[in-house]
């Protein structure tokens, strides 16, 4: 696994006499960039100054911050049992949502250069030139996921941001939505921070999140007032993408098409956000989590999409009469991926 703690290489003033002991010390430390140095993907710095992308702050007599929501654990059988799924529309609301899903798919595809669909298509008349003129490498989903999860925490954020400002703005409880929402979005953003131990994103990509979670964020502000329930649902069906996504990536992991991926141990941070256990530390595992956790904002969504926004409780906080029959929890152990329907759980 790549050090966490990168290196300048700073110039050295030469004296005469000393230009051998120089050039010596010069390969030494190329040498050490090359080995210790992370991949830094789609990054357009200078490749000769390395810097941490996550400086540690100026606080002494801080260890640590833990982490405001501590993630639910998660068994193995669990994570393994996640499976793609897809809600069908019922309703013009559920087709707008679905709709706009498609439309910010095929974008997100075009700029990650993701074309699995393509590659899927040419594979079966021809296998080596579909793997390589469309073959995903370490690098190109690192930069997917990047641009994924840095616009993924938005309608949570924005979700929960609008019911906190109307329940004090109507004086009204709200029924405990307000945390789940922003718990989603810290999530989603923890997802990012993991991600970005792995890589330095260059301007472009910097100048595409800046673009997409500025139109995102006001687009999802707008739409939220008009229609709670289609924006839920909106998300729904954006989370049935990403659990798509880390599937197809596992399985090429499994297929042997990520070499890199298959030794590489999850960062450090992701091990003390998800409590990964020994021996189950490696990027296939984090995946899991990851994958997991998209599904749960899967049936999240996908439930309050069935309820009324305004009268009725959340059910994935909510205490109920008999905690052992089937319903609507932080983990995933009665995971649901198309949602609980409304008489399902209240």
């Amino acid at each position: 696994m790549a050090t966490s703690r990168w290196y300048a290489v700073h110039p050295i003033k030469i004296t005469k006499g000393h230009q051998s002991s120089f050039a010596t010390l010069s390969t030494l430390r190329f040498v050490n960039h090359k080995l210790c140095s992370p991949a830094r993907s789609f990054s357009t710095s200078s490749s000769f100054w390395i810097k941490e992308f996550f400086p540690a702050p100026d606080a002494p007599s801080i260890h640590k911050t833990e982490a405001a929501w501590p993630h639910p654990l998660y068994t193995r059988e669990q994570m393994d049992a996640v499976s793609v799924s897809h809600r069908d529309v019922r309703n013009m609301s559920d087709r707008v949502a679905l709709t706009m899903v498609r439309f910010l798919r095929a974008g997100l595809d075009f700029v990650s250069g993701y074309k699995h669909d393509k590659a899927v298509a040419l594979g079966e008349k021809d296998p080596a030139s579909a793997a390589q003129k469309y073959a995903m490498t370490e690098k190109k989903y690192l930069a997917r996921n990047v641009f994924l999860e840095s616009v993924a925490g938005v309608p949570g954020m924005v979700a929960g941001m609008l019911r906190h400002l109307h329940s004090m703005r109507r004086m009204k409880r709200d029924h405990g939505w307000i945390e789940t929402l922003l718990e989603e979005s810290y999530n989603e953003r923890m997802h990012l921070l993991i991600f970005l131990k792995m890589c330095e994103p260059g301007w472009f990509m910097r100048l595409a999140v800046l673009g997409a979670q500025g139109i995102f964020f006001n687009a999802l502000f707008v739409s939220y007032l008009l229609s709670p329930r289609t924006v839920h649902r909106f998300v729904g069906y954006l989370e049935e993408e990403a659990v798509i996504t880390y599937s197809r990536e596992i399985a090429d992991i499994d297929a042997g098409k990520l070499p890199h991926w298959a030794k590489l141990q999850a960062p450090d941070i992701a091990i003390d956000y998800y409590k990964m256990p020994e021996g189950s530390r490696t990027m296939r595992d984090l995946l899991l989590y990851i994958r997991a956790d998209e599904a749960k904002h899967r049936e999240v969504n996908h439930t309050l999409g069935n309820l009324n926004p305004k009268t009725d409780p959340n059910p994935f906080v909510s205490k109920y009469k008999d905690p052992n029959q089937p319903h609507p929890k932080k983990d995933i152990e009665f995971l649901k991926p198309q949602g609980w329907e409304r008489e399902e759980c209240l």
